[in-house]
């Protein structure tokens, strides 16, 4: 970590890091890295540019909010999140709700190299997007079949978790490496650095381009919607719903195929279990925030994933209606426009087994029965 951190000093000539809080989590990651990951030549490699330009990053926002303080002051105005455990239909649901011309969604580029601030007339021609093409698309470049099942393009909406990456307090490393002691520490660590950071991305892409609401997507978020409240007061809120047994299956098998693009020692069972306490808690909450109303119910919209597979264009006219926000038939018009649109990600089929990953189906069901029971009509 300290090696990290004075490289990037002399790369950008300032010390701005040192006033920040990365180093201890950056000193976290690092040791679990080395000690857990059990990286390839090719993974380190892969690693160590990505926490190099993390650190880039972060220490070029904080140069940039020094010489143009004003970018504070850009409002982030009522963003409407798409939050709900993984393979829920988070990802199309977001690209249907980009399709509305009103809305803003962080491309790829935009969340992993955010400055200079993008001017409309260079936009969609940025070199920034060919630079940031090779790094998203290395994971699916050396591993056989993450493109069946998630894939990552410059040009496609970025999660809300690589912006909050510049924090480094990010579940985007656990995604991709086994560092148990980095997501211990993480769990029990304050959110609140991450939405910062999350929001000075969001004002530093904004400040040049045309102000829209922005339309933002993570799972993440379910497991920080106090923070995240915190930092966007005003906030609006679509939460999927799928059972969780095939959303176990899938998003172990996704994280699974993700590791082994940086190492050889893939642990399944691991993963499994991982994900059966992060969701079976998360999810429980998600019923508590519920109940107390912590999700406003006027800003909050749940949908579920077998109602979106049916007939997504009313399931977005639905989200339109309960959110307040204007509608109209070019919304429907764009929105089969996208429909119609092949995906980037249809490589072939994503298949998975439960008990591949240690899943048994009755003992998850018992351990989401409360959040079936509130959100499904299940029991």
């Amino acid at each position: 970590a300290d090696a990290l951190l004075a490289e990037a000093e002399r790369r950008h000539h300032d010390d701005a890091l040192r006033t920040t809080d990365v180093h201890e989590p950056l000193t976290i990651a690092c040791r679990a890295l080395e000690e857990t990951a059990r990286l390839t030549p090719l993974g380190r490699w892969a690693t160590q540019r990505y926490l190099r330009r993390l650190l880039d990053v972060r220490i070029r926002l904080e140069l940039h909010r020094r010489a143009e303080p004003a970018v504070e002051e850009e409002r982030i105005t009522a963003p409407v999140f798409v939050v709900g455990a993984p393979r829920t239909g988070t990802t199309v649901l977001h690209r249907l709700l980009a399709a509305d011309p009103a809305h803003r969604v962080p491309e790829g580029w935009e969340f992993t190299l955010p400055l200079p601030p993008p001017e409309p007339a260079t936009h969609d021609t940025d070199p920034r997007i060919a630079a940031a093409t090779d790094e998203l698309v290395f994971p699916q470049s050396v591993t056989v079949g993450l493109r069946s099942i998630h894939t990552y393009s410059a040009r496609m909406p970025k999660e809300c978790l690589s912006a909050m990456a510049f924090s480094l307090r990010t579940e985007e490393l656990i995604s991709r490496y086994h560092v148990p002691a980095y997501a211990g520490w993480l769990h029990q660590a304050d959110k609140g650095p991450a939405y910062a950071i999350h929001r000075l991305v969001l004002q530093v892409l904004q400040q040049r381009m045309p102000t829209r609401r922005w339309v933002l997507k993570s799972p993440v978020h379910l497991q920080s919607l106090p923070e995240l409240l915190a930092a966007y007061p005003d906030a609006r809120f679509v939460v999927t719903h799928r059972d969780p047994v095939p959303v176990l299956a899938s998003v172990s098998s996704l994280v699974a195929t993700l590791r082994s693009a940086f190492s050889d020692h893939v642990d399944p069972l691991a993963i499994g279990r991982y994900h059966l306490d992060l969701y079976g808690r998360s999810l429980d909450r998600l019923v508590d925030h519920a109940e107390t109303d912590l999700l406003p119910p006027g800003r909050t919209v749940h949908v579920r994933h077998a109602d979106l597979l049916d007939d997504p264009v009313r399931v977005v006219r639905t989200v339109y209606d309960q959110l307040g926000m204007p509608h109209d038939p070019a919304i429907d018009t764009a929105v089969h426009a996208e429909l119609a649109t092949a995906r980037d990600d249809e490589a072939g089929a994503h298949r998975y087994d439960p008990a591949d990953f240690g899943l048994d189906p009755a003992t998850v069901a018992a351990t989401f029965e409360r959040y079936r029971t509130r959100f499904l009509g299940e029991s």
